[in-house]
């Protein structure tokens, strides 16, 4: 399947690709407010990286270059060399621990790429598993595209995306993971390049798109790739990073910027890349490719030494040759040639890319995202359907542990006991759907990156999805741990049982969604989940009664802080209300305790107000939880933004005063 290329693709049906492709640039260039290309120079470009022992170490060091429209640069060197630094900070999304000085430019202006201007490709495939290629695509069109546009134009351009990438006959196959077999690395490489040029943006970086792809469809997909920068109706900019291409690729590049070690050793077309290295005395041999002799020729990490000259007559320490490419670099022609094309094109100023892009509207986003989540959550094992098959064996093993428990004195504690289980153990297992929420929060992560769909309908999106899962999950095992153990009769019992359960689960839900997009790793994300619970367990009231619970800290506020707290309170009112206990096992005459007497004396249970207010406090914590988690995505977001915007300002002061600039 990664074979699948131009030559798939009858002359017929490439005929109907050109007509669509000329309606929907024709479209694509209305949305983007005209024709014109992007411009993209760097000039003096400097990223250091801040470390453990308050040093910095430079990553790139001094770059300057330029992007044109209708072209497409390959930036390639070594692993470590600094190409995917490089394409961060052009596409400015350096983390928050590096610095960067140095101009940058976008068409003349100083400004923040904005949505749907520019589409940056990960090298990770971070993707919904579940979905097929089909539905991954489809509804990336419905989040990004404008309200514009119909249900049908949306769908039209997703379907020609698919098979502008070759996946025309993988649509209906599921991306697949750990749980099913589904489409290849390189075919996931060509569904995450689909998913970003679906607003047909004018700026486009790649990381590695050729990562996971055998030759063939390595050349298909750069070959496609370069066509979008070639396209009649929009010039595109392309940059990509790329670490070994084959001569075919090679031959596809425009321009070339080859790094080592951070420092530009070329910068030029790339044609006349080997014909550069000659003339310094580091010829290629033939029927070589050309991508191989470059890169093995800078390459540091073996420490292997380089012959010198046609006939090999003496070897020089890689180190060596790197630093006088370098150098001839710096003091040849094509330097001066790419620092005067840099000056022309900075001073060239055209429209900026501040023109609004719309996004779909906000009912539609909470909508598609509803749909796809609703999709993701009913396919994937792991996030309700394993953890159904345990709480179904835990209440099957609860209704016979508790079987018939009668209204004895003896029961007033296996009520309890049973009541704190379900509420603490049963709900405790909704860990087991952590690593289903870190998926689901990767993908989030890199479509809010792209700036897909707001914060708020992804919010909504997931809560609204989870719902009917949610209920399944608690009716089922719920009703089994209910019935057989004999709980208190009466159609307002079990539906207020079966609300503080779907509650309970919902807010531990909700807590590991927090934890998720705090600590985004399986282990320690799990091991902070369980921790959290396991104080609010233990500061629950059962385990130590109310009274007992020393009141610095623990009972003030961290009791009232745990839900657990108001579950166990809402269940005991709901179960002992009503009821009457039988306190003596001899004689004639019986005596009974009521269930009131019991919440008070035995269970220290506040009685102030009713168990529905108990049930409201439940509510309003699942509320509460899922606006913090809303809070936090948005204060991360902003932290994001602001460091950028100072390590943006640092740059500008850097700048203008030159003399302040650290010593590198």
């Amino acid at each position: 399947m990664d074979s699948i290329g131009d030559e798939s693709v009858s002359p017929a049906a490439r005929r109907v690709m050109n007509i669509e492709a000329s309606t929907l640039e024709v479209e694509a260039t209305k949305m983007n407010g005209g024709s014109e290309g992007v411009c993209l120079t760097w000039k003096d470009v400097w990223v250091t990286a801040s470390n453990r022992n308050n040093g910095s170490k430079s990553i790139l060091e001094g770059l300057t270059g330029y992007a044109k429209p209708g072209q497409l640069l390959a930036i390639m060197g070594p692993s470590g060399c600094g190409k995917s630094t490089l394409l961060d900070t052009l596409a400015g999304r350096l983390g928050s621990k590096m610095r960067q000085t140095g101009e940058i430019l976008i068409n003349g202006h100083k400004q923040i790429l904005t949505y749907g201007t520019s589409a940056y490709v990960t090298q990770d495939d971070t993707l919904l598993t579940t979905l097929t290629v089909g539905e991954a695509v489809h509804y990336s069109a419905q989040l990004q595209l404008p309200d514009t546009m119909s249900k049908q134009e949306k769908k039209e351009r997703a379907d020609f995306t698919i098979r502008e990438m070759g996946l025309q006959d993988a649509i209906n196959t599921r991306i697949g993971g750990w749980g099913c077999k589904g489409i290849s690395g390189g075919q996931k490489r060509r569904v995450s390049i689909c998913i970003e040029i679906l607003t047909r943006p004018k700026l486009l970086f790649l990381d590695e798109p050729t990562s996971g792809l055998d030759s063939a469809a390595s050349y298909y997909v750069m070959k496609r790739i370069a066509s979008l920068a070639q396209n009649d109706h929009i010039k595109r900019t392309v940059i990509a990073s790329i670490h070994q291409p084959s001569s075919e690729v090679f031959q596809l590049f425009n321009n070339l910027c080859l790094l080592s070690s951070g420092k530009t050793v070329y910068f030029g077309p790339a044609s006349a890349a080997t014909e550069f290295f000659a003339s310094y005395g580091f010829p290629s041999p033939s029927l070589m490719n050309p991508s191989d002799h470059l890169l093995k020729t800078i390459n540091k990490d073996f420490d292997q030494d380089i012959e010198v000259g046609i006939s090999g007559s003496r070897n020089l320490p890689t180190e060596e040759v790197i630093d006088i490419l370098v150098s001839s670099y710096k003091n040849s022609e094509r330097n001066q040639e790419v620092q005067s094309e840099v000056a022309l094109l900075s001073k060239k100023v055209t429209s900026s890319l501040d023109v609004k892009r719309r996004h779909a509207g906000f009912l539609n986003q909470c909508f598609s995202l509803t749909q796809r989540s609703s999709i993701n959550m009913y396919r994937d094992l792991g996030y309700y359907w394993l953890r159904m098959a345990i709480y179904v064996v835990l209440a099957i093993s609860l209704a016979t542990v508790f079987y018939n428990l009668g209204t004895s004195y003896d029961s007033i504690k296996d009520r309890g006991s049973l009541i704190a289980f379900i509420n603490g153990f049963l709900t405790f297992m909704t860990i087991g759907g952590f690593p289903s929420f870190v998926e689901v929060m990767k993908v989030f992560q890199r479509e809010r990156e792209n700036g897909h769909y707001g914060v708020s309908a992804f919010v909504i999106g997931n809560t609204l999805s989870s719902i009917p899962f949610l209920v399944l999950v608690t009716l089922i095992p719920g009703v089994i741990a209910y019935f057989l153990p004999g709980l208190q009769n009466g159609c307002e019992h079990i539906v207020y049982f079966i609300c503080v359960l779907f509650s309970s689960l919902m807010l531990v839900e909700s807590l590991m969604m927090i934890v998720a997009s705090i600590v985004p790793n399986y282990l320690m994300g799990i091991i902070t989940g369980a921790g959290i619970q396991g104080i609010m367990l233990l500061l629950s009231g059962f385990f130590k009664l109310p009274n007992d619970i020393p009141k610095p800290v623990w009972k003030y506020p961290l009791h009232y802080i745990a839900f657990h707290t108001f579950a166990n309170q809402g269940m005991f009112k709901n179960e002992y209300e009503g009821l009457r206990f039988a306190t003596n096992h001899g004689g004639a005459s019986h005596t009974y305790t009521t269930g009131e007497e019991v919440l008070r004396n035995i269970w220290q249970v506040d009685m102030s107000y009713s168990k529905w207010v108990d049930l409201a406090i439940l509510l309003g914590m699942i509320v509460l939880y899922r606006l913090l988690f809303l809070v936090i995505i948005k204060i991360q977001e902003k932290l994001k933004t602001f460091v950028l915007s100072l390590s943006s300002k640092r740059s500008s002061q850097i700048m203008a005063n030159p003399n302040a600039t650290p010593s590198r």
